[in-house]
């Protein structure tokens, strides 16, 4: 497909995809990398917009110019930060005291160590929605608990299990708790879904993705 027709297919999403107001987003293509730019009301839908457009099988990257305006004062960072620190107590898959937060012109950052990778990216997207909230600096490491080849293991197995990637073109390379992954992959969300694998695995503090996408 040529940049036009992505072009069309990104801004048919946006339109389709529900909860964003795709009116102020402006959609440019180049050699398949995609550029949104323009402004949306909330960081929630900052984060739609760009899920969207990475799902896409044409697409080979993306640039993400949106900014975040709030059509009301929504609160100052104090605020914001007694209640982000308040959803994560309240959340059980983060472990109690873990997480620190802080706030400056309604950026987030998130600070501490976790022993899962979906306990840190749960802790950053429990925050999206936040009223208030115009981006979100997900510092969170995670802390080893394994040894590097049962790393390497699980994550070959969870490649394995992806209908969506053709797991022998993917290699990974395990050194301590980093990862590489590379290989060849037809489309972006594949390119994804192996770095998410290697996220998933117990122990990986580091992704290095040279995985690249072709036909």
């Amino acid at each position: 497909m040529d940049d036009k027709g992505i072009k069309r297919l990104v801004e048919s999403e946006l339109e389709w995809a529900p909860g964003i107001d795709a009116a102020d987003i402006g959609v440019s293509v180049d050699a398949g990398i995609v550029t949104l730019s323009g402004h949306l009301p909330s960081f929630a839908q900052k984060i739609t917009a760009e899920h969207t457009v990475k799902k896409l099988r044409s697409v080979r990257g993306f640039v993400d110019k949106l900014e975040v305006r709030f059509a009301a004062h929504p609160g100052d960072d104090e605020d914001i930060a007694k209640r982000a620190a308040n959803i994560l107590d309240w959340d059980v898959t983060v472990p109690k005291g873990a997480v620190k937060v802080s706030v400056a012109s309604g950026l987030v950052t998130l600070t501490g160590e976790v022993p899962w990778q979906y306990q840190r990216v749960i802790a950053g997207e429990a925050l999206h929605r936040l009223a208030g909230v115009r981006g979100v600096s997900n510092q969170i490491t995670v802390k080893p608990t394994v040894k590097a080849e049962d790393i390497k293991h699980r994550i070959e197995a969870a490649l394995d299990r992806q209908a969506d990637i053709e797991a022998a073109k993917v290699t990974v390379t395990v050194d301590g708790d980093r990862v590489r992954l590379d290989g060849k992959v037809r489309a972006w969300f594949e390119r994804e879904a192996a770095e998410e694998a290697a996220w998933a695995a117990p122990g990986v503090r580091f992704v290095e993705d040279r995985v690249v996408i072709g036909s």
